[in-house]
């Protein structure tokens, strides 16, 4: 959520930024000042009452004491108080409409953020290994999974419905190997592991931006509260939701193993097959707590700590920079990783890693001290996939298949599974 200090103070600025996401929020901005003007001025008459209610109250012991009549003081008391009353209603109407309307705005890109209308205006950062060179006509994963026999999406499709994945032999295997390499790998890294529920209430989903925004996106339990989270990024990051965190303990850095659940409403006709666009799919993901004053540099570093791991599994990839229409929601700056797929002869994204700025720790109420006596102010957050695993699987799958039809594990992952070749 913005400050609406800073949408006070610079109204223009903000519009200007915010059109840079390619939508225009001039009028929502435009009635949030109204809000605004109009609270305040409520806000500094009613204080003015309460003020001189609270010097009549002190006034009225002391005239009855000189036996003086205070029933005309009473009632134009009793008047006041109910004006007071009034009052406080409309204020608190105002707020809970202004703070519907900021929770509407999206969070404005970071300076260093590329200026762009949509993902063709991304930039690219860096690229890391070579993307093999088949002598064949390399295939799909979802077709080598089929050919091996370790995914089904066919039974899943029965038990439950389309974009949902039986795993199978081997395949659970990898899966759970590759679950395990990014935990112990992070962990190594200094992350603390986090296993979070798989849901989260209302309040939880608002303090991370899911909500109302996304509510379409969201899988609701029915007669419940709850969310089936679409990332562990929301129950990690509401860890701290209504704290006050202490400067010599930050920045704080956990790592999670989530599944994840996501509805794709309007993604209908986009990667149908396989197991790059799934409701449920499994994620490790990590979460900072940051000073606003190492935000950015954590934002590297965090990158680069996703980027580890597809580093160990050999898996070449790049790094762009998403431009300002391409953006989440609730992100200022965002860096997508991009795994080669041979059988798209193209990079998909596996990772995305996002600076919020004070932009969700002010939904979520989480702010920090530099010690006992200073002021509260709101900290920093910042996640990333690291990474995908079902998207993981499917990179091996393609990057690592053998003209026999086998899969060559990678190295990293021998221990975890086994094995060192998936085959029939």
């Amino acid at each position: 959520m913005l400050d609406i200090k800073l949408i006070r103070e610079m109204p223009d600025e903000v519009k200007a930024k915010l059109k840079t996401r390619n939508a225009d929020y001039d009028a929502v901005i435009d009635e949030i000042l109204g809000i605004d003007i109009e609270r305040r001025k409520i806000s500094t008459s009613t204080d003015e009452l309460k003020a001189q209610q609270n010097k009549v109250s002190k006034e009225i012991p002391a005239i009855k004491k000189q036996g003086g009549d205070v029933s005309e003081i009473m009632a134009q008391m009793k008047e006041l108080s109910a004006k007071i009353k009034e009052n406080d209603a409309v204020i608190s109407d105002l707020e809970a409409r202004q703070k519907n309307l900021l929770l509407s705005v999206p969070n404005i890109p970071a300076d260093s953020t590329p200026i762009g209308k949509d993902d063709s205006e991304n930039v690219e950062i860096r690229r890391w290994g070579e993307p093999k060179q088949f002598d064949y006509e390399p295939k799909a994963h979802w077709d080598i999974g089929k050919d091996l026999g370790i995914l089904d999406p066919e039974t899943a499709g029965k038990v439950t419905g389309t974009r949902f994945h039986f795993y199978r032999g081997l395949g659970a295997k990898l899966e759970r190997a590759i679950i395990n390499y990014f935990l112990n790998t992070h962990g190594d890294n200094g992350y603390t592991e986090i296993f979070p529920p798989f849901m989260a209430n209302k309040d939880s989903m608002t303090g991370t931006g899911q909500l109302p925004k996304f509510a379409d996106q969201a899988f609701k339990l029915e007669g419940w509260d709850y969310y089936l989270i679409p990332t562990a990024e929301v129950p990690v990051t509401n860890m701290h939701r209504d704290e006050i965190l202490f400067e010599d303990k930050l920045p704080l850095k956990y790592c999670a193993y989530s599944a994840c659940f996501r509805s794709e409403a309007g993604a209908a006709g986009r990667d149908q097959r396989g197991l790059i666009r799934q409701h449920q799919f499994n994620k490790v993901e990590l979460v900072k707590f940051t000073t606003p004053e190492t935000s950015f540099d954590e934002l590297e570093k965090l990158t680069n700590d996703a980027e580890k791991v597809l580093q160990g599994l050999g898996l070449p990839y790049r790094v762009v920079a998403l431009s300002s229409g391409d953006i989440g929601f609730s992100s200022a700056k965002t860096y997508d990783i991009e795994v080669w797929m041979p059988s798209y002869n193209r990079y998909v994204e596996i990772s995305s890693c996002s600076n919020f700025l004070d932009y969700q720790a002010r939904r979520a109420g989480i702010k920090f001290k530099k010690d006992i006596k200073s002021k509260a102010e709101f900290v920093h957050t910042l996640n990333g996939s690291g990474v995908a695993v079902g998207r993981t699987v499917a990179a091996i799958l393609e990057n690592f298949q053998n003209d026999d039809g086998s899969v060559t594990v990678p190295e990293a992952l021998r221990p975890y599974i086994g094995t060192d070749v998936i085959k029939k």
